[in-house]
């Protein structure tokens, strides 16, 4: 099984730092799906390749406990698992990559978050599921596609096409997003996985297809196929896909017809996720690279920080042991190394306790967690996080308790949700903010997440506290 990797550029030997992989050796590696070899077939003043092959030995691969004999195989020992590019080959990138996947790279950290010129060549790969395939699967996110057949044996021309292609994808992608779709979508070109799929397969599929696969229009199909059609772990993901991916009745309204300045029409996007990019905006603009993303949940903020190679300490913390380890598997630090699990420490806490551990960073997250406190508590939270932690900048977001009347199913005077104690107005949260920026020398800014209606406001409101410095 043979995948390139091309990069064109102006120092496009700086490819060996994004992929940690030096140019200039050949790299071994011993792997439960047997060799996986990577080096630079080229490499000039403007491109430069990265081969990633690996040597499958199918004796080996069928006594393997590892080895799912029935995953669209021929038998045990008469096979095209050794050389079709699917479940295997995706295992290897996952394992010979696994820090490009994240994003990181410290010695070229503003390459590694830029869209680069890629070219990426894959060889045997199976299309179970018409020719087409994939180019459903790899067009929606941006790639342009060459796709390659041939006869099953030129020899016997009436036998037909084999069920293979050799496709080159080109597009510009940042690296780690791209190695991440081809970790999902290989096995998915293939229907079938060496192994049995448990249901870890959700949380993996969910972390590498972050930012991509939730509104890719083949998500259900995607979904199917890499969890082997298990239909608890496929509906689990089909949910948890669809929280990700719906926005409110209300905001889709809201944001329906609108036009931009261009004349096209606007995407409604999911408020969820117009929150996270909103608070990710503020922690870019207030120059965070060490940040609590205190009441974490199941750690969907941690992960879109940790692909970020700017935030160089992340904590998550939350009251919920089992929202915790849900976080720790969606980032996958059983299987990081050590420095990795330096840079990021999940560990349970309360917001109203002191917690020595999140003091003095540059920035503390707040996300849709102050309403689900007791009122009578908020002192102690505003102690614990502002007068104890004290960090450089505190991101706040929770509802606008305005703004619920235009959701069409919320009843007179509900909240959003049933665990919330509050939901504050526009002027009550600037009240109460504004009091705690004068008490322990913050000062504080407000903004709007989500489309605002022109009287009740936005669907979310967004406090945005940074430390006074000392004249």
């Amino acid at each position: 099984m043979l995948l390139t990797l091309s990069y064109r550029g102006a120092d496009s030997g700086d490819l060996g730092y994004l992929l940690h992989k030096h140019p200039g050796r050949v790299h071994d590696f011993d792997l439960p799906v047997g060799q996986a070899h990577v080096f630079y077939p080229e490499l000039d003043e403007q491109t430069c390749t990265a081969a990633l092959l690996l040597e499958v030995d199918p004796v080996e691969l069928v006594r393997s406990k590892r080895f799912r004999g029935d995953a669209g195989t021929l038998g045990h020992y008469v096979n095209d698992r050794p050389y079709a590019s699917g479940s295997m080959l995706a295992v290897a990138l996952g394992a010979v990559f696994r820090t490009a996947m994240t994003g990181r790279c410290d010695a070229r950290p503003e390459l590694a978050a830029a869209a680069l010129d890629l070219r990426i060549g894959l060889h045997a790969v199976p299309l179970r599921g018409g020719a087409d395939l994939a180019h459903r699967l790899f067009e929606p996110l941006g790639w342009r596609l060459e796709v390659a057949t041939g006869l099953l044996d030129e020899r016997f021309p009436e036998w037909g096409a084999a069920p293979y292609a050799a496709i080159t994808l080109s597009g510009t992608m940042r690296l780690g997003e791209a190695l991440r779709q081809l970790y999902v979508l290989l096995p998915v070109l293939d229907d079938a996985k060496h192994y049995w799929v448990a249901d870890a397969e959700v949380d993996k599929l969910l972390r590498n297809g972050e930012g991509w696969l939730a509104q890719h229009p083949e998500r259900e199909l995607i979904s199917r196929r890499y969890l082997a059609h298990q239909r608890e772990y496929v509906d689990a993901a089909t949910a948890r896909l669809a929280e990700l991916d719906q926005g409110t009745a209300a905001a889709a309204a809201a944001a329906e017809g609108q036009e931009q300045e261009d004349g096209t029409e606007e995407k409604a996007r999911p408020l969820n996720r117009l929150r996270a990019d909103a608070v990710l905006a503020a922690l870019d603009d207030v120059g965070a690279r060490s940040v609590a993303d205190v009441g974490c949940g199941p750690g969907a903020l941690l992960v879109r920080l940790a692909v970020d190679p700017r935030y160089t300490r992340i904590v998550g913390t939350d009251v919920s042991p089992a929202a915790l380890v849900t976080a720790a598997k969606r980032l996958d630090l059983a299987e990081r190394s050590d420095a990795q699990r330096e840079r990021i420490t999940l560990h349970p806490s309360s917001v109203t306790y002191q917690d020595d551990r999140i003091a003095g960073l540059d920035a503390i997250v707040l996300m849709e967690v102050v309403e689900h406190v007791e009122p009578e508590r908020l002192d102690a939270l505003a102690r614990s996080v502002f007068g104890l932690a004290k960090p450089g900048s505190v991101v706040l977001t929770t509802p606008n308790a305005e703004y619920n009347v235009l959701y069409p199913t919320l009843a007179a005077g509900a909240f959003r949700h049933p665990d919330h104690r509050f939901e504050w107005t526009r002027a009550e949260l600037h009240a109460w903010a504004g009091a705690i920026a004068d008490r322990y020398g913050y000062r504080v800014e407000f903004r709007a997440v989500g489309e605002p209606d022109p009287v009740l406001g936005p669907p979310t409101q967004l406090a945005l506290f940074t430390k006074e410095v000392a004249a």
